[in-house]
Order: structure tokens, then C-alpha cells, then sequence
């Protein structure tokens, strides 16, 4: 009996132990990422990396504020994709020594953290939008050794031109006060920087991702191989109770008119235009289709997963 006794004994301990190992183990494969945060940026590094997403901050946002609004990081790390959210924000247009600043920031984020240079795809919501393309085109017109396979751009700006004049009209009829707030700071800033359109239409031209009166693209030509996509959520009566906009003020507009231009200029190239319907949510619950949630996440890294 005590010899039996003894051996369930150390049966159990074999087992409890056991259990406690794999227990441990089950820990271990869970844990897809580690989070790496710095002044210039946050990442979620996967543990199985085979790509890299590069998120563009909207124009107050930063890094934190990306990764909490777009909840990417979890099904990107475990689907092999590190995620990259910049701390580069309250940019609408870029110099050509800020593309270089950006471009040269990235490659040394890439190679201090040991991140893949191939699979990389880039994003950006409202004016990170803006830099994402600017960036991925100056990228690929230098043919540097790091380059976007796809972009996507989440309601974003991209024609200053036609976001001057959207001011101008906000600006006149007074509607809601954070209308009047953005458009008197986007007036002040581009009359300062670029001058009146009436004026300096070229200048528009020579920082607009798109221009649409132009229908000038030169600031993307160089991204005729890159997949690209365009979410927007063409809420209209949303903004018309909110803030008194037509359809021609509002980023979804101009966003499908680059969709049309290029889809004509690039031909091979794939580009699609998103348009949701009720998706645009904060992430404190606030309605809005001005939002990074209109990107489906789990969709969007099947769309990664694709090239």
C-alpha cells in the first residue's frame, strides 16, 4: 500500500509539473509581439515577421493615439506583420528635405530594430494620409533600398487646392465653431506658405498629393506599380447636419476623383475606393466617418497577406 501510495504520489507531481510546463509553453505562444516605444514612434514587433505596416499619424495625432484609435497591431503581429506608428504628424504637405528627414528616419527605425526591408506597406489617416503617398512616391522615384509594396489612405485631404477653397466657403457660412477653427488655421497656413490660388496655382500643384482642377498627379507618378487603396465614408447627412457641407467639400469626393484619374493613368495598377457606410466611430464612441475605423482590420491584412 505505501509503495502505491508513493507511486500515484509522484504520478501526481509528474502531472502537476507537466501541467505547469505547459501552461508556460501556451504563455509563450501567445505572446505574438513586444512593444518598442521611442520619442519618434511606437512598434508592436512580431514575433514571426515576414512584412512591416508603417502607420502615418492624422495631422494632431501621434503614435499612441494611432494605434488606439486603429485596432491593427494585435491581428497584424499574428499574422506576421510588425507595426510602425510614427510620431511625424501636423503635416498636410511636404518639403523635399522633409521627405528625405522622414525617409532617412525610417530606414534607420528598420535597421536599429532589426525589421524586415521587404513586404512593407504604408497607411495613413486624414493628413497622414498625405504623407504616406509623398513619402512612398519619393521613395520609389529614388529607388531606395526601402519601398512600399501598397499604400492605403484613410479619408484623407489630398488636394490642398480643393481644401483651400472648402476653408474659404467654412469660413463664410460659420456653421459649427470647430469648422470655422480648422478652416481659419488651414486659410492662415496655406495663404502663408503657398499664397492666394488665384495667385499661385502652380505652387498648389508642386505640394498637393492631387490636384484635381489640374488633374495633376506628378506627385505620385512615381507609385505606378504600388497597389493603392482609398477609404472614405461619404457620410452626407452627417455633414450636412454637422457642419453644412455638399458632397464637392468633402475629402470622399476628391478621393474618388484621384481613384478615376489614376485607375486611367496607371491602368495596371490596382486602385480601389472604399466607401463604407456607418463605420466611422472614436474609439470613445463618438460618431464620426471622419475615422480610422472605417478600415477593417482583419480585411485589410488579408489584402496585405494577397501580394
Amino acid at each position: 500500500m505505501y509503495i502505491l501510495n508513493m507511486r500515484c504520489f509522484i504520478l501526481m507531481l509528474f502531472l502537476v509539473a507537466f501541467s505547469c510546463k505547459k501552461s508556460v509553453d501556451e504563455k509563450a505562444v501567445i505572446k505574438v509581439s513586444e512593444i518598442i516605444k521611442s520619442d519618434d514612434f511606437q512598434l508592436v514587433k512580431s514575433s514571426n515577421e515576414k512584412g512591416l505596416l508603417v502607420l502615418f499619424p492624422c495631422f494632431p495625432c501621434d503614435a499612441e493615439n494611432t494605434l488606439a484609435e486603429f485596432k491593427i497591431a494585435d491581428v497584424a503581429a499574428k499574422n506576421g506583420f510588425s507595426v510602425l506608428a510614427l510620431n511625424v504628424n501636423r503635416k498636410l504637405f511636404l518639403s523635399e528635405e522633409e521627405k528625405e528627414d522622414i525617409a532617412s528616419m525610417l530606414q534607420s527605425i528598420i535597421k536599429t530594430n532589426n525589421l524586415v526591408t521587404k513586404n512593407i506597406y504604408f497607411g495613413g489617416f486624414s493628413s497622414g494620409g498625405n504623407m504616406a503617398l509623398l513619402i512612398g512616391n519619393h521613395l520609389k522615384k529614388y529607388d531606395r533600398n526601402i519601398q512600399p509594396d501598397a499604400i492605403f489612405v484613410v479619408d484623407s485631404p489630398l488636394d490642398l487646392l480643393a481644401l483651400y477653397k472648402t476653408a474659404e466657403k467654412n469660413l463664410k457660412q460659420k456653421v459649427a465653431e470647430v469648422s470655422v477653427q480648422e478652416s481659419q488655421f488651414i486659410k492662415q497656413m496655406f495663404d502663408a506658405k503657398f499664397g492666394s490660388p488665384n495667385d499661385s496655382l502652380a505652387v498648389y500643384e508642386k505640394f498637393s498629393p492631387f490636384t484635381f482642377q489640374t488633374k495633376n498627379i506628378a506627385n505620385l507618378s512615381a507609385l505606378k506599380n504600388t497597389k493603392l487603396r482609398f477609404y472614405t465614408e461619404p457620410d452626407m447627412a452627417w455633414w450636412k447636419e454637422q457642419r453644412q457641407n455638399d458632397y464637392e467639400d468633402l475629402n470622399a469626393y476628391y478621393l474618388k476623383q484621384l481613384s478615376i484619374v489614376l485607375k486611367s493613368a496607371f491602368e495596371e495598377t490596382d486602385v480601389e475606393l472604399i466607401e463604407t457606410q456607418n463605420k466611422g466611430y472614436r474609439a470613445n464612441g463618438e460618431r464620426h466617418p471622419h475615422s480610422w475605423s472605417i478600415v477593417n482590420p482583419e480585411e485589410l491584412v488579408s489584402w496585405m497577406l494577397k501580394d
